[in-house]
């Protein structure tokens, strides 16, 4: 489970976060949805320890990502907004190397690669450098590397950014089976038809606060809207 209890995050004069706080139960998605600025992305990257809070506090398993961050990061499977992949590597030696980086096994690494880069359709390009990738490579190999060492959370940031409609359906898929196999995903998001087709919890987030939260029934019940859309219209257009 993560918990995020009050967080605040100051860049200069803006306010990125102000006093934020949610529940990501295991074997659940919960979506974070906003727009563009919304404070996603920040959020997601004080989970995972890239930035501290100025207050409150994040927790994966009740532990504080501030006071253990090594601890954290085995729990964690990150996917960033942007791939991040070392360009001169292969996709293999990409996944490859971050799997050292956590200290998986030889004996138990190359097999998972090996199954990863089978699950995400890698294999055209598995031994290409990630130099000439297309956005959609850049990401299914970007996020091969964050499971390569089996965490049970995923920390996803726009998972499906640059991926054409037969990945994005297989993304989905896959992601459902990691709910089922009882991981906690986080995932963040400024599409509604993703966050509707995924997510069991949804925070809806505007200029650096959550505006509202609950499942997507909770949420048409609580405003009265028949759609997602328009209770994100409401809430997002009045914070």
């Amino acid at each position: 489970m993560i918990e995020v209890k009050g967080i605040a995050k100051r860049f200069g004069a803006v306010e990125a976060l102000k006093e934020v706080s949610f529940v990501a139960r295991d074997g659940r998605i919960t979506g974070l949805l906003g727009p563009n600025g919304a404070g996603k992305s920040t959020c997601l990257r004080v989970i995972c320890n890239v930035l501290r809070p100025d207050s409150g506090a994040a927790t994966v398993d009740s532990i504080d990502v501030v006071a253990d961050p090594l601890n954290i990061r085995r729990r964690l499977g990150v996917l960033p907004h942007s791939a991040g992949l070392y360009p001169q590597l292969t996709a293999r030696e990409n996944i490859r190397y971050f799997g050292q980086l956590h200290g998986v096994a030889r004996e138990t690494l190359e097999p998972r690669i090996d199954s990863l880069i089978e699950r995400l359709e890698l294999n055209e390009i598995a031994d290409r450098r990630a130099k000439g990738f297309s956005q959609g490579e850049r990401t299914k190999v970007a996020l091969a590397r964050a499971l390569v060492h089996e965490p049970s959370h995923l920390l996803l940031d726009e998972p499906s950014n640059g991926l054409d409609v037969i990945a994005t359906r297989s993304l989905r898929g896959w992601l459902n089976e990691l709910r089922l196999d009882g991981k906690c995903i986080v995932l963040s998001s400024h599409i509604m038809q993703e966050v509707t087709a995924l997510c069991d919890d949804i925070v809806i987030m505007a200029h650096g606060r959550v505006v509202a939260e609950g499942t997507a029934e909770d949420l048409k019940h609580r405003f009265g809207q028949a759609s997602l859309e328009d209770i994100f219209v409401e809430t997002v257009g009045h914070p």
